[in-house]
């Protein structure tokens, strides 16, 4: 049986993924090998393969635990009693912050996201639009409510605010002018200015 963590007490799962998003970012997923991913999370091949089966599965974990993060967070948010507005304006920062603050799960993901089987793929694109419908009904309930502007269809809108989002890893650096929440806060106000009616 492997054990489930080591003198340091983190789990073996947590320092496989911790090795491979850092060898991912580093030198990419292709060109990064099982044996490197073992070698640097001090595990053998059989540990690897009796919590994630395959280095795939091990590439959609590294978005799948920052998915599920979001989508926590935005249940939570949508769920809220409060303002429309609020709660929209909520979201959308918090989508923001929590991938800046985990931009190299990010980035790994959608340069390595076509090496994923077929399956997995579809898994994803599953996972991925549940969290996208679950926006797009904030902004359709403010939509309704007359609260925001009916003018932009509401797929437009979300991926108007989602596509900033899939390119912060290509310009947000931490040691730049802006913090993580400053970035957000500009990006939801631009959103909810967007849909102001």
């Amino acid at each position: 049986m492997a054990r489930t963590t080591d003198g340091d007490g983190t789990p073996v799962p947590q320092r496989l993924l911790a090795a491979a998003t850092r060898l991912f970012a580093e030198q990419g997923y292709d060109r990064t090998s099982v044996q490197e991913i073992v070698e640097a999370a001090g595990v053998t091949k059989g540990a690897l393969y009796h919590y994630f089966g395959s280095k795939d599965d091990l590439l959609h974990e590294v978005y799948a635990r920052v998915l599920r993060v979001q989508q926590e967070r935005l249940d939570s948010f949508a769920g809220a009693d409060e303002p429309i507005e609020k709660r929209l304006r909520g979201a959308a920062a918090d989508v923001v912050v929590t991938t800046i603050e985990n931009l190299d799960d990010a980035s790994i993901f959608f340069r390595s996201m076509h090496h994923l089987s077929p399956e997995k793929n579809k898994q994803v694109r599953a996972e991925r639009r549940r969290y996208h419908e679950r926006f797009r009904a904030l902004v359709e309930e403010g939509q309704r409510s007359g609260v925001f502007s009916t003018a932009t269809p509401a797929d437009l809108v979300v991926d108007y605010h989602f596509g900033s989002v899939h390119h912060l890893s290509t310009w947000y650096r931490p040691d730049g002018p802006l913090s993580p929440q400053e970035v957000a806060d500009h990006l939801a106000d631009l959103l909810l200015r967007a849909l102001r009616p």
